[in-house]
């Protein structure tokens, strides 16, 4: 793995957490992700499965963790099954975890090879009663093909029709939510590698370039740094492309006069992190530019301070709405009597602002959690006002990463330039040579 090792203690930890919400004689199932097909003989690269991951460090496709608190067999209260590894596989994949390794990683003692399972598993789940699945559940994305948990899932409640079965991921959700430091520690990394790239494409970018050499620039220093990767397709969205919340292409020429809104994050060691920033192709921002730019960002500032314990995220979003049409109205956008009459419905900021402002970060950049669970101390959320006005061209959006703390919310990308002063000079440096 490109990242430093963790601390065994920390998946030691989280499964002993994990195991205290298991209802009594259960048994549970983690599996690894599949190696996705590309095409051809190929695959896209291995990410391995969050909850597996977040209670083993195991890293590597072909995994299984298995749990059983209450089993009645002395040491099988935890284990872990991997991929057999042999000289061929070592000439044509490279090195496997060897047996020694997977503890190391893991803190699990009890280690077997993956074809060893089915007899080993056959016996556990006879002696247990009730057994956990790690179903895939995410309430914004419901996914057209079935995952290895899935699958998996399926084959053992056809096999063993009489016991119990229950949802592994609620239990994860209570989990993963709040974070532990080691886990901000991980995000941290991944922010300052993020940091780093954001910096470099300040030196970069000026009239004429493509937005795909804008992207080249973020993972130079993505991979240079060892983060695993893009937590997410990065969106290098110039001129009207800025107004397309999700544009992926990258495929435009950055024009002068443009704005160029780019959403992109590092991934570090299985942890995410997720900036937006918008700056002028020029390297100065227009009047109209910069005030439409100052409004999200006092948006941004305002909105994250009401990241703090005990508010709901629907009482948040309804708190920046207010933000929003307030700075709408002085744009000149909407007059408050547009807004008095308005369809409750069908609210006019929509036009301009059409997603949410905030969701949950960590192991994923759209992290596992509950939503209508209050804000507490340790969670980790994005703040990302942005005014899209399409008829001008002209999509901002602002994105800081926020820790909840019993102090107040701390912003964890504080140091990366956002202020509109502060770009134009980091910027001038090249545009002038």
């Amino acid at each position: 793995m490109k990242y430093d090792p963790i601390n065994p203690e920390f998946f030691t930890t989280n499964r002993r957490r994990f195991m205290r919400k298991m209802q009594p004689d259960s048994l549970a199932i983690f599996y690894a992700n599949d190696l996705m097909p590309r095409s051809g003989d190929t695959f896209f690269p291995f990410r391995q499965n969050s909850g597996l991951f977040y209670l083993s460090g195991l890293d590597q496709e072909e995994t299984v963790v298995v749990l059983f608190p209450d089993c009645i067999k002395e040491g099988f209260q935890e284990l872990a099954f991997v991929k057999r590894t042999s000289d061929y596989i070592a000439i044509w994949e490279g090195e496997k975890y060897s047996k020694e390794q997977a503890r190391a990683v893991s803190g699990i003692q009890k280690i077997y090879w993956l074809d060893e399972m089915p007899a080993i598993l056959h016996e556990l789940i006879l002696l247990a009663k009730r057994v956990y699945i790690n179903t895939e559940e995410h309430d914004r994305f419901i996914p057209e093909l079935p995952t290895r948990n899935m699958r998996m899932a399926r084959d053992v409640m056809e096999r063993y029709p009489g016991h119990k079965y229950h949802r592994s991921q609620p239990i994860l959700k209570k989990l993963m939510m709040n974070k532990q430091p080691v886990e901000i520690e991980l995000i941290q990394q991944a922010i300052g590698i993020t940091g780093k790239a954001f910096r470099r494409v300040l030196e970069f970018v000026r009239p004429g370039v493509m937005e795909y050499e804008v992207e080249a620039e973020i993972a130079h220093e993505f991979l240079r740094n060892r983060a695993s990767g893009h937590s997410y397709d990065p969106i290098i969205a110039s001129g009207s492309n800025s107004c397309v919340l999700h544009y992926t292409r990258n495929n435009q020429q950055c024009k002068a006069g443009d704005m160029l809104l780019m959403d992109f994050g590092a991934e570090y060691a299985h942890y995410a992190s997720d900036l937006t920033r918008t700056i002028p192709v020029s390297g100065q921002f227009t009047t109209r530019q910069r005030s439409v730019y100052e409004s999200v960002l006092r948006i941004m500032r305002d909105a994250q301070q009401l990241l703090v314990p005990g508010t709901t995220l629907e009482e948040y979003s309804k708190e920046v709405v207010k933000m929003m049409e307030s700075a709408l109205i002085d744009l000149k956008l909407l007059t408050r009597k547009d807004i008095d009459q308005q369809n409750p419905e069908l609210p006019l900021y929509k036009q301009y602002f059409m997603h949410g402002t905030s969701h949950h970060l960590g192991m994923d950049v759209h992290d596992l959690a509950d939503r209508y669970v209050p804000i507490q101390e340790g969670m980790v959320f994005t703040c990302e006002p942005g005014i899209y006005i399409r008829n001008e061209n002209l999509g901002i959006r602002i994105e800081n990463d926020i820790l909840v703390t019993e102090n107040g919310p701390l912003d964890l990308m504080a140091s990366i330039p956002v202020e509109a002063e502060e770009i134009e000079e980091l910027m001038s440096v090249m545009i002038s040579e």
